[in-house]
C-alpha cells in the first residue's frame, strides 16, 4: 500500500483544479473515496496525475463533453498508465528507440545530441528495477537526470518562443490559486513546462 504525502494529495489537488478550468476546481467527498482507493492499490501520484492529464487532453478534444467530471471517470486512465510502466519495465534495454523518435519534430528531431538523449531516456525508463531492489533508488535519480538533459535540450531548441508558453504557464498556474514559489506551484510547473515542452516537438514523455 502507498501512502500519499500531503505534498501529493495538493499536487493532485492543484492539478484537478487546472485542468478542470472552470468546470469542477474542487475535490469532492466521492473524489476523496476514489483517491483513497489508489493509494490502497499502490499507485503511485506521478501515474495519477499523468493520467488526470490524459483524461482532460482526450475530453478537450471531444465536441460536447461532459459536463460533470469526477476522480473516478480517470479510473481507466489509471489504469492504463500503471499498465504503460509495468511494460516498460519487462521490456528491458532492447526498447526501439527510433519508433518513438520518428514523430518528433524539426529541428529538434534533427539533432544528434537531442536523439542521444532521448535514447539514454528511454532505455533507462525500460530497464527500471522492481521498487524493491536496492539499486531502485539511484536508478530513478539516473533516469530522471536524463530526462532532464533531454528537455533541456528541447527547450533551448524554442529559442524566443519559450518565453510566450512561460507566460501562458504562469497566468494559468496563478488562476488555479497556487502561490508562486510554493512546493506545489514548483511541482505543478515542472510538470506542465515539460509537457509544454514536450507537446511543441511532438516529443513522447509518457507520464510527464
Amino acid at each position: 500500500m502507498t501512502t500519499y504525502t500531503r505534498e501529493e494529495k495538493d499536487w493532485l489537488e492543484r492539478e484537478w483544479a487546472f485542468r478542470a478550468w472552470g468546470r469542477a476546481g474542487l475535490l469532492s467527498t466521492d473524489d476523496y473515496r476514489q483517491v483513497l482507493v489508489w493509494e490502497t492499490d499502490g499507485v503511485p501520484m506521478d501515474l495519477v496525475v499523468s493520467a488526470l492529464n490524459a483524461f482532460f487532453d482526450r475530453r478537450d478534444k471531444r465536441e460536447k463533453p461532459r459536463t460533470f467530471v469526477a476522480l473516478k471517470h480517470l479510473d481507466r486512465d489509471v489504469a492504463k498508465a500503471v499498465k504503460l510502466r509495468e511494460a516498460l519495465v519487462r521490456a528491458g534495454p532492447a526498447l526501439d528507440t527510433n519508433k518513438d523518435w520518428k514523430g518528433v519534430k524539426a529541428p529538434l528531431h534533427d539533432d544528434p545530441a537531442a536523439k542521444a538523449a532521448f535514447e539514454v531516456w528511454q532505455r533507462l525508463r525500460a530497464a527500471t528495477p522492481s521498487p524493491e531492489s536496492a539499486g531502485y533508488l539511484a536508478h530513478h535519480d539516473r533516469e530522471r537526470e536524463a530526462r532532464t538533459a533531454l528537455l533541456a535540450l528541447a527547450e533551448a531548441a524554442l529559442g524566443p518562443a519559450a518565453e510566450s508558453l512561460r507566460t501562458d504557464l504562469r497566468q494559468r498556474l496563478e488562476a488555479s490559486d497556487m502561490k508562486e514559489g510554493s512546493l506545489v506551484w514548483r511541482r505543478a510547473w515542472t510538470h506542465h513546462w515539460a509537457r509544454l515542452v514536450a507537446s511543441a516537438w511532438a516529443l513522447p514523455l509518457e507520464g510527464a
